[in-house]
């Protein structure tokens, strides 16, 4: 069994919960002061994901990139495997907020959106 300490960032209060994990068995120990803080540190513990936010070289654009982010978290375990692909693009001007730059990045059935609008030159 592991024992972990998870800082719950749910709400401002910033419990220290205190759990214990053997394989995919979860068991809070002490520190949580809600259920969110129980449900946020076995998401935290069992299977982590991440917002990612990056860039992607554009031509023709007023801006040389444009940012993007993922459409919902990403397993952190995927996170390289995401920015290799993105690394790998790019883009031509015109591009619009909301646009989706890459469809099932990396086989996560998550999509990479712009979070700007870029126009051409």
């Amino acid at each position: 069994m592991v024992k972990k300490k998870i800082t719950c960032i749910v709400c401002p209060i910033g419990c220290k919960i205190i759990i214990e994990t053997k394989g995919k068995n979860f068991k809070v120990l002490e520190g949580n002061k809600c259920k969110k803080g129980i449900e946020y540190s076995k998401n935290e513990a069992l299977n982590p994901k991440r917002n990612l936010t990056s860039s992607i070289l554009v031509i023709g654009g007023e801006w040389p990139l444009v940012s993007v982010r993922s459409s919902k978290p990403i397993p952190k375990d995927k996170i390289f495997d995401i920015l290799k692909e993105i690394k790998k693009i790019s883009v031509e001007a015109p591009i619009m907020i909301g646009q989706k730059i890459i469809e099932n990045v990396a086989g996560t059935n998550i999509s990479i959106i712009a979070t700007k609008t870029i126009n051409k030159k």
